[in-house]
């Protein structure tokens, strides 16, 4: 999934409010920005097999370390902890575990059985909605328009940013994502794995963006306040 992911950092945040929805989307992107890093690193590997879904064309027949269930669970356990033991926040750090493991939770929905529960543990799940264009569109879709109402019924823009930068990123997201449905097959993976890590990057830095030009509803004042006192 994409914005399926994008859509739990959004929706976590009313519930984890002292937490930067940048690391949010962060703990949501963990699997992925590792994946990546670790193929270009020639740590796992994935080959371009056309065909191998309808929407995606990447045989991912190797990715035990970014994303079994095992070590989805160990890197939960390591952003938790480093993000409590610098906020000691223990409501925020469970949050941002759980954000971290829903990875592998719609993961598990879109992928083949490619999904790995540990390394060297030789038995893959996962129930192929990749293979539907129309299913991807749908259950993904509504993922992302209940992560993306959720936090803006939760909060409001500070300034003309945080309401017309906010949508512009949302609906720029909304097109990449559907595009990427139906783009032909990269030609060139260490390239494709160069641009997935810069535009996750780019969605992470925007979120942190996001955290500083729309508040909680529930804390206007002490958000106002603080933002003023760094204006």
């Amino acid at each position: 999934m994409l914005v399926g992911h994008f859509a739990v950092g959004l929706g976590a945040k009313p519930i984890a409010p002292r937490v930067s929805l940048g690391t949010l989307m962060l703990a949501a992107l963990v699997a992925d920005l590792l994946f990546w890093a670790f193929v270009l690193l020639g740590v796992e590997h994935v080959r371009v097999s056309p065909g191998i879904t309808t929407t995606n064309a990447l045989d991912l027949y190797d990715i035990p370390l970014s994303h079994s269930l095992a070590t989805n669970i160990l890197w939960a356990v390591l952003f938790a902890t480093v993000y409590f033991l610098r906020h000691r926040d223990t409501r925020g750090a469970w949050i941002l575990a759980i954000v971290v493991l829903s990875h592998w939770v719609l993961d598990f929905v879109s992928h083949r059985p490619d999904m790995p529960l540990s390394p060297g543990l030789h038995k893959y799940f996962g129930l192929g909605l990749y293979n539907s264009r129309l299913g991807i569109l749908v259950v993904e879709g509504l993922f992302w328009v209940v992560g993306v109402v959720t936090y803006v019924q939760a909060t409001r823009p500070k300034n003309r940013a945080g309401s017309v930068g906010f949508w512009g990123v949302v609906s720029l997201l909304t097109i990449l994502w559907i595009g990427s449905l139906s783009r032909n097959p990269p030609s060139n993976l260490r390239a494709a794995g160069i641009s997935s890590l810069f535009f996750f990057s780019c969605v992470v830095a925007s979120a942190y963006w996001m955290n500083l030009v729309r508040f909680l509803k529930w804390r206007r004042d002490t958000d106002l306040l603080a933002f003023r006192g760094h204006a």
